[in-house]
């Protein structure tokens, strides 16, 4: 495929924005070469400004969930827009969606809506901090919450130590109150709340890891780790930015029979456009300003857009409920043919699939854990990347991200993507 406008807009925009993009992961330097700029998308593919079709597997990492430019929700946001965009009031819109999340997920009782995932987790570990009256909080090596400082801490020397600044910017001083524990480790936390008594605020974890490459939790290792926090007078935050109304209609707390005390939201609530939103039971969610002492707010929080996206693919969700059934049936397809192709080329490599998330490792070690995710092959992976976007299929610039299949793919977007496989060798 050819990029030549897309190569002239990234030098175009590298004058202007760091690295010529607002998120890191957009700027190809895991995998090099230039990123294609996209013009448009529809349904199971996305367009760029050369003119190139892709099948998309990224879905705006994981918003897209019915597909790009649906319908019903294009309609919805056109008849929104021309009352308004913006108001910094109270609106019906909030209170709707509110009652449709609370509808759909277990154990909440209570909704606030934010402007992204980041400040969803940011503003819940706020809350579990004033509600516990305690500071610490336990997070897992290769997980991601977002940017906010408190989440950018590398491991220390060991799993018991204290963490130190991932970046720049962040303080030692925020950095030894988060600890870390390593996914699917159970003992790793036990140590962290033995060694830290009635010091910790709460745990949080991404139920299925989805920022180091798809990764399941082991089985029990989900109720475990909630009979562990409830043991110490912890709360178990869920981060379901990724997971929540795509693994299941209840998200990842429905999928594994698991209660957490504080759940995140993200993507898919906002049907494409900015939104976050965190939620628990009422004892809880009472603490939040103005009922209660712990302060959030945001202009743009409950924004009408937002809310009437977010409201129309929620409510399409809900009504279709064999929709789950249907993406996580897609996504075997799609993994069952990868095994299949690379069983018989003789090429390395693990799949980890949780729903309708699924991400290939080029490596002969089970992939259970930041550590075992890095030992893939990280030359194969490029290689396949750009194999697989010069046959016009998108995937996420990293091995360690999840691909998101969507509800617009079909048996054709399959097929293609099998075919192109197919043509890979090493």
């Amino acid at each position: 495929m050819r990029y030549q406008r897309s190569s002239a807009l990234f030098k175009e925009a590298q004058n202007v924005l760091p690295g010529g993009v607002n998120s890191p992961a957009r700027a190809f330097k895991a995998v090099g070469g230039t990123p294609p700029f996209i013009d448009k998308a529809k349904g199971a593919y996305i367009y760029d400004a050369d003119g190139n079709k892709f099948v998309d597997y990224i879905n705006s990492w994981g918003p897209m969930i019915l597909g790009h430019a649906h319908p019903k929700v294009t309609e919805a946001l056109i008849n929104q827009v021309e009352k308004g965009t913006s108001f910094g009031t109270p609106t019906e819109l909030e209170t709707e969606i509110a009652h449709q999340v609370i509808k759909m997920v277990p154990n909440i009782d209570k909704v606030r809506f934010v402007n992204s995932g980041t400040e969803a987790c940011m503003s819940a570990i706020r809350l579990a901090r004033g509600f516990t009256g305690r500071e610490k909080i336990i997070k897992f090596a290769g997980c991601y919450h977002g940017h906010s400082d408190a989440f950018l801490i590398d491991a220390g020397s060991g799993l018991a130590t204290f963490g130190k600044p991932s970046s720049p910017g962040v303080t030692q001083g925020t950095a030894k109150d988060t600890l870390m524990a390593n996914y699917n480790d159970l003992e790793s936390v036990q140590r962290l709340f033995q060694e830290n008594p009635e010091q910790i605020a709460a745990v949080i974890i991404e139920p299925v890891a989805g920022n180091m490459g798809c990764i399941p939790p082991k089985e029990n290792f989900l109720k475990a780790l909630k009979n562990l926090c409830s043991e110490n007078q912890s709360l178990l935050i869920f981060d379901e930015v990724m997971t929540g109304f795509r693994l299941a209609m209840g998200g990842a707390q429905e999928l594994f029979q698991v209660d957490a005390d504080i759940v995140t939201f993200g993507k898919i609530i906002g049907g494409g456009l900015p939104v976050g939103a965190f939620a628990a039971r009422r004892e809880i969610m009472d603490y939040l300003a103005p009922v209660g002492p712990v302060y959030q707010a945001g202009t743009l929080s409950g924004n009408p857009l937002a809310m009437c996206a977010g409201l129309v693919t929620l409510d399409l969700l809900y009504k279709h409920p064999e929709c789950f059934n249907d993406l996580d049936s897609t996504t075997l397809a799609i993994a069952e043919g990868i095994n299949d192709i690379f069983s018989q080329k003789g090429i390395e490599h693990q799949i980890n699939m949780v729903g309708s998330m699924i991400s290939i490792f080029f490596t002969d070690v089970k992939v259970v854990d930041f550590e075992s995710a890095k030992t893939a092959n990280n030359p194969t992976f490029i290689k396949f990347y750009h194999h697989m976007l010069d046959e016009g299929i998108y995937l996420p610039p990293s091995s360690f991200e999840t691909w998101f299949v969507g509800l617009a793919i079909s048996d054709k977007e399959v097929d293609k993507t099998l075919n192109a496989i197919e043509k890979f060798e090493i």
